[in-house]
């Protein structure tokens, strides 16, 4: 957000999904009042008008409350699904015989057997291959395939309700990342004017590409986020995290792919790995469930959100928490309280330990001496003048508590800062060619939020020409007040 409230800052961004629960004016206001960052539009839920409609909201809302908040579209992808039983729901029993087949009527699921999204199934699947359903609540495995038809033995059963997710244990579906669906709901990302769009079960770089390439052709710039939650994905990780603008991990999925044992190391790794190439990432998938329900969260999910921020998550995510829960201003709260608990306990913020710098580019440089001297000199906060945001999540990425404000006049670069760690979008009217002018206006723009004031030091990196973006070539120290004797 923009406004800083009593001047507290969490570095740690929240993502909040929007549904029946937060469709109202007044809902997304408190959610937004509650502190969230970015929220999060469900493609695979809701129709045309219902998504427009919210945008339209979120954007005047942000608008009367001088806040800046990202819109993520995030597109449903080739998630295989059960189609629906007669009665909407069955119950299976352990060591019985249930059958999956793609010729069976969508609507027509008993106890016996269902039908699936997938037509290509049956011919993916061999004898001995253990099927999971709804995110691995249901296990089956594979005794037999004839033509269309999977007949499978029931190894955990339980409640199975309609178009449930299926995965294969270990991964190796080829269903295509980008749908026909998925098609039109970039264009759809398009028109409400996404500030993320994030790729639903990608496997390899090229999914990322298709998915820019898409975007782009229907006019919008906005960042791409490649949702793990594929085994293949693990496999490519390095070349996906290349294409993308930022990570988004999808416990859900993935864990039933990988196996929940694995899940914990993985989730690490991934956010070592993307904040190593200056990719932003998100942590997702069942955070704080309990609060569908309940008005508190159990003492595991404040465990689970806490060590993502340790880990160095950008930001974390709720789902059905804020789509369809009776509390989802009150999940927001939560989440916020334990971002800014586990920040300040954090001993990796303390002190910066590497300030390497593997590029060439001289904004990066910029960026590192940055947060170096803010080390020695206890500076107060930085303000970063930028075109893209690239200075400022470069600086995010040294897991410092210094507060970086990222100062532009492109509504597009504060919303898309909305995702970066320790990053607050801070608009500037315009950005003076006179380097004394343009310092002066930066400091205003700290002094006016309440950050800083008389003696604070401020650390200003920018260009020597406005409106160039990767022209970050400056860094100036300044004490606020003394301007007109530096």
């Amino acid at each position: 957000m923009t406004a800083i409230n009593d001047h507290i800052y969490r570095q740690t961004k929240i993502i909040a999904t929007l549904g029946p629960s937060t469709s109202s004016r007044e809902s997304i206001e408190g959610l937004i009042d509650a502190g969230v960052d970015l929220v999060r539009f469900n493609f695979s839920h809701a129709d045309k008008e219902t998504h427009i409609e919210r945008a339209k909201l979120v954007r005047k809302i942000t608008e009367e409350k001088h806040y800046h908040v990202g819109i993520v579209g995030d597109l449903q992808g080739p998630k295989i699904r059960i189609a629906r039983f007669i009665n909407s729901k069955i119950k299976l029993v352990s060591n019985a015989k249930f059958t999956i087949d793609d010729q069976h009527g969508f609507d027509k699921g008993t106890e016996e057997i269902v039908g699936t999204t997938y037509k290509n199934l049956a011919n993916e699947l061999n004898v001995e291959d253990i099927l999971l359903l709804d995110d691995g609540r249901i296990e089956l495995s594979v005794e037999k395939i004839s033509g269309s038809k999977i007949i499978t033995k029931v190894i955990h059963g339980g409640l199975l309700y309609d178009s449930k997710g299926l995965n294969r244990k270990g991964g190796g579906l080829s269903a295509s990342a980008i749908s026909e669906k998925d098609i039109n709901d970039i264009k759809l990302a398009a028109e409400i004017g996404v500030d993320y769009l994030a790729v639903s079960f990608a496997r390899e770089a090229a999914d990322i590409d298709l998915a820019r390439k898409l975007l782009k052709e229907s006019g919008n710039n906005g960042g791409i986020i490649a949702k793990i939650e594929r085994a293949e994905a693990i496999e490519n990780i390095d070349e996906i995290i290349n294409a993308s603008d930022a990570i988004m991990i999808a416990r859900g999925d993935l864990g039933v792919e990988i196996g929940d044992a694995q899940l914990p190391a993985v989730q690490k790794e991934l956010i070592q790995k993307s904040r190593e190439k200056d990719k932003a990432v998100i942590t997702a998938t069942q955070m704080m469930e309990s609060m569908i329900t309940n008005s508190i969260p159990t003492r595991a999910e404040v465990f689970d959100v806490a060590n993502a921020v340790l880990d160095g998550t950008d930001a974390v995510m709720l789902s059905s928490e804020t789509a369809m829960g009776d509390h989802p201003v009150e999940a927001v709260e939560a989440m916020s309280r334990i971002c800014e608990g586990s920040e300040k306990e954090n001993p990796v913020t303390k002190k910066r330990s590497n300030y390497s710098i593997e590029s060439k580019k001289v904004d990066r440089a910029i960026s590192m001496a940055c947060m170096l001297t803010a080390d020695n000199l206890d500076a107060i906060a930085i303000a970063a003048l930028t075109e893209s945001g690239s200075t400022a999540l470069w600086m995010s990425r040294t897991n410092h508590s210094i507060p970086i404000f990222a100062l532009t006049t492109h509504i597009g670069t504060l919303r898309k800062v909305t995702l970066y760690r320790g990053v607050y979008p801070a608009r500037i009217k315009t950005i003076d060619t006179n380097h004394e002018t343009v310092n002066k206006d930066a400091i205003n723009v700290l002094t006016e939020l309440g950050v800083a004031k008389e003696n604070d030091l401020v650390i200003i990196t920018k260009g020597d020409l406005a409106g160039i973006q990767g022209g970050t070539n400056a860094m100036k120290v300044v004490k606020v007040g003394h301007l007109k004797r530096s």
